[in-house]
């Protein structure tokens, strides 16, 4: 069979799959739709857990980040591991046993405030759809290359699949379509990376491979790497670029950020019991590190196998894979200097990011490029980072079947992710704004058929950003994951530990929180990019660790808050006492 008729093989049959489970498991009623009847077992809830998290940015976009960026790219694997042991420690326990079904709800008892509710509710959509939208980016350009479709309706046709497994299925439908979703993007990353490990090193574990000596060799791969980046006029692949302040502030924003994420939090209302809780942390760690300890060995060998295959080649000896994704705009090619050959080098080969092109081509066969050239780069190259998990079968020469398994885990792994997100606005809008606050009085019934509208509409946002993406997947994920870590986490830390944190200073620390974070986003990402480097940044933070700012702004505000306005009332430190009492 050829690639595409593979590819549309495994695809169909997973999303058959999906469907299949959200039918079986549709939600009869709120409590299912929006914590899965609190029955899921601690082991599925921690494999469900695991696939809601390792969204598009981790199965695509990680070993993309790290193979161009190398030492750099660590942060995202620090920060977004160490964070699920504060979750575990700090919050999901707690959380649990309040009992109830999502995080404004907390929130809004805790600070017994239905305005609290409301901006808790506000934030956690700011944070959804920045994240949203880097899934559906994943699952745009999966589509594009593999099922030969526009990525714009690469990203309709997955809008659709989420449909029927969010909207119908809620919390129990998504729960155990996620168990599934995690045992084909796991098998679906470890056996190319198993396969390209004994290609390159012999060895057939990667994160051993990662370490060891080139097949017929005595060079190690790090070495190799460090000199080949080095010989191309890069930083050296094994050393850091951003300053030792960015870093700290990046995985700490991405370590409280995971904390604070919402459609992470209400997994852990998902299992019967407080101490089930704890055990779905630990599943889900031990679930996670088997691709995060790939991760950096499938981003290292991507790097190796890219400079081997392009390097100085003459463009009409090209490997197909290179002309392959040249036909969907992600992978671009301008001679600057007339050779006819292709060189990679530091800077953009053009003045915007993502190239466009036109029907033309040139007189190699090119693609032509409608963008200004960038003249003060020699690069003549546009590889777009989010290539990089999805070529590499193609460009160590796997059999088809393996891209047709990448394709699946790739798209498993995105719409997973989409899906828990879309409940949590869904659920947020439909029971913490319409029950609890704007609609007491409407029916079991009528608040399950709102949850069923809010996901449908967030479903169309969704789209929509995944069509206009503000950057690289893992860059979007990480800017919500500032978000979240600037209100969300701030207000669950201070409101479990903290007795006398008052309302005025949670809604006050969310919003200020919030508004700082999004300001300097939104400032060096959408008003003025040109200025968005380490020579404009307020003490050198990037945007993606900005959020660190903003959780310090949080807690500063709520603790003035302290001296200004009255305590908590006696029936929050009740609340308190009992939550905490082992």
């Amino acid at each position: 069979m050829s690639t595409q008729a593979l590819t549309y093989l495994f695809v169909g049959i997973t999303f058959a799959l999906y469907i299949g489970i959200a039918f079986w498991s549709k939600a009869k009623d709120t409590r299912d739709f929006y914590v899965a009847g609190k029955g899921v077992s601690p082991l599925a809830n921690g494999m469900a857990t695991a696939a809601d998290w390792m969204s598009a940015a981790s199965f695509i976009s990680i070993a993309g980040i790290i193979a161009f960026s190398g030492r750099d790219g660590s942060v995202y694997l620090m920060g977004w591991t160490g964070g699920y042991v504060l979750l575990a420690l700090l919050l999901a326990p707690y959380l649990r046993k309040f009992g109830k079904y999502t995080v404004p709800e907390f929130i809004g008892t805790r600070y017994y405030s239905d305005l609290a509710r409301i901006v808790a509710v506000l934030c956690l959509i700011f944070i959804s759809f920045t994240y949203i939208a880097g899934q559906m980016r994943g699952v745009g350009i999966v589509f594009s290359r593999f099922l030969e479709v526009d990525i714009n309706l690469g990203v309709i046709i997955g809008m659709v699949i989420v449909f029927f497994y969010a909207v119908m299925g809620g919390m129990k439908g998504i729960t155990y379509t996620q168990v599934a979703q995690y045992c084909v993007l796991i098998f679906a990353y470890l056996v190319p990376a198993i396969f390209i490990s004994i290609l390159i090193t012999g060895n057939p574990v990667p994160q051993l491979g990662f370490g060891s000596t080139v097949s017929g060799s005595s060079e190690y791969l790090l070495d190799k790497l460090d000199r080949i980046t080095e010989e191309l006029g890069f930083n050296p692949y094994t050393e850091n670029t951003k300053s030792t302040f960015d870093v700290i502030c990046i995985t700490a924003a991405l370590m409280f950020g995971t904390a604070g994420l919402p459609h992470v939090i209400v997994r852990f209302f998902t299992v019967p019991k407080v101490k089930d809780a704890r055990k779905s942390v630990g599943y889900a760690l031990i679930c996670i590190a088997l691709l995060f300890t790939t991760a950096p060995a499938v981003g290292a060998f991507a790097r190796v196998n890219i400079a081997d295959a392009i390097q100085d080649t003459k463009y009409v000896e090209a490997p197909e894979w290179f002309k392959n994704w040249e036909n969907i705009g992600l992978v671009a090619w301008k001679d600057k200097n007339n050779d006819g050959a292709m060189q990679l080098y530091p800077g953009n080969a053009f003045e915007e990011i993502q190239p466009s092109f036109s029907e033309k081509v040139g007189q190699y066969g090119e693609r032509v490029v409608t963008n200004n050239i960038n003249e003060d780069s020699k690069n003549e190259l546009y590889i777009d980072r989010d290539i990089m998990v999805l070529a590499n079968p193609e460009i160590a020469s796997l059999p088809p079947w393996v891209f047709a398994l990448v394709a699946a885990g790739a798209l498993a792994a995105a719409l997973s992710t989409a899906a828990g997100l879309l409940l949590v606005i869904s659920s947020s809008i439909s029971h913490d704004l319409m029950k609890k606050t704007f609609r007491p009085n409407i029916t079991e019934k009528q608040e399950l058929l709102y949850a069923r509208i809010a996901a449908s509409a967030a479903i169309l946002v969704a789209g929509y950003f995944g069509i206009n993406p503000p950057g690289f997947v893992a860059q979007v994920v990480a800017l919500a994951f500032g978000l979240a870590a600037s209100t969300i986490f701030p207000a669950l830390l201070m409101g479990i530990f903290f007795k006398e944190i008052n309302k005025e200073g949670a809604i006050l620390g969310m919003v200020l929180g919030l508004v700082t974070t999004l300001s300097y986003i939104i400032y060096f990402k959408f008003m003025f990019p040109e200025f968005n480097n380490s020579e404009y940044w307020l003490l050198g933070i990037s945007p993606e660790g900005f959020g660190v700012i903003g959780m310090l702004v949080n807690f500063m505000t709520a603790i003035i808050c302290l001296q200004m306005f009255s305590k908590p009332p006696s029936s929050v430190t009740n609340l308190l006492n009992s939550i905490r009492k082992p």
